[in-house]
């Protein structure tokens, strides 16, 4: 059955060179919604686990319940609370939020410093503060989030101003409501590397753990490696003559004699269509014809066939970025660590 290998040793270097450039690892909260960017939630949350890292990100509860037991800090970017829980704590992406969450749970502001697509503005930060404190709510954080730290843009400067603007003042809220010193964070993988350093309580890591960062080739890129592999297993071989064709309209016409196999892999599994045909295994091997919903044919006669390696190469082959070829894995493919 087609299958994906994680690096345990790619995973902990890479973590090493995280923890290195924020400080410490416990300034680290692995971003492990999304089933952990298609690498597994569980997998993952073990590994960071193992690691010493004590902080997680997850987009709802459910993911969260899953891997209570891994962390002592589980933020929640985009569910409501069905109940308090020590460990979990809620974003509030805009006003309306704070009147659907359960009274006593902890929660984190998230306000806009730029990118304009959820937050509260900050003219409304104090009206924020207030409605949190008249629902009952332990704020323990703000936070935000970078629009372009991956490419040479000033962008980047103007919300780290910004940011630390509304940091300074939501000190002062937090003071006179009686809130608990708060946690800070703004950056992501690329604008931690962006920054080399983490000014903040901790930095939010997702795509610089998982290996396969992208950043703009004008700016220094951290000696990172993919921990995820994708195999599939032969189905069946044959020898095509000249002139037949492959696959659903047959989009593949041989032009001499050749081998061809048929693997246990395909767009039901998240090996997505638009591969092919630019599509190169790391051997070189290419697709042959379309991708089928459950299999995939390839110019090999190989028992087992690593697909891919580097989620970006991949990436660049169906014109899109390493996050959708990752988060298009599915979670019913086995996951080993290694």
């Amino acid at each position: 059955m087609a299958h994906i290998i994680l690096k345990r040793s790619s995973f902990f270097h890479n973590l090493d060179i995280i923890a290195a450039t924020c400080g410490c690892k416990e300034k680290i909260a692995l971003v492990l919604k999304d089933n952990a960017y298609g690498h597994g939630l569980l997998e993952m949350a073990a590994l960071a686990s193992e690691y010493g890292i004590t902080k997680a990100v997850v987009r709802h509860v459910a993911e969260a319940e899953r891997i209570e037991r891994y962390f002592d800090y589980i933020l929640i970017l985009a569910d409501t609370a069905p109940s308090t829980n020590e460990k979990f704590r809620y974003a509030i992406n805009s006003l309306e939020d704070i009147a659907a969450l359960h009274v006593n749970c902890k929660v984190e502001l998230k306000v806009d410093t730029g990118m304009h697509r959820h937050g509260i503005a900050p003219e409304l930060l104090e009206e924020a503060f207030q409605r949190i404190y008249n629902r009952k709510l332990r704020l323990t954080g703000l936070f935000s989030h970078h629009r372009s730290a991956d490419c040479l843009s000033s962008e980047w400067f103007w919300q780290r101003h910004n940011f630390e603007a509304l940091k300074k003042a939501a000190v002062s809220l937090q003071q006179h409501y009686g809130f608990e010193p708060l946690t800070f964070h703004l950056n992501n993988s690329a604008a931690l590397f962006r920054e080399g350093a983490c000014p903040d309580t901790m930095v939010r890591v997702g795509i610089a753990a998982y290996g396969v960062l992208e950043l703009e080739p004008t700016l220094p890129a951290p000696a990172l490696e993919p921990v995820l592999s994708l195999y599939a297993y032969k189905i069946a071989s044959r020898t095509l003559n000249p002139r037949d064709r492959v696959g659903y309209s047959g989009t593949y016409t041989a032009e001499t004699s050749h081998d061809v196999s048929t693997y246990d892999i395909g767009y039901a599994d998240g090996l997505m269509r638009s591969y092919a045909p630019r599509f190169r295994t790391p051997q070189g091997h290419t697709i042959l014809g379309r991708i089928s919903m459950d299999n995939t044919s390839f110019n090999t006669s190989a028992e087992e066939l690593l697909i891919f390696n580097d989620a970006r190469k991949a990436a660049r082959a169906s014109n899109t970025i390493a996050y959708e070829i990752l988060t298009a894995l599915k979670p019913h493919l086995p996951r080993k660590v290694v």
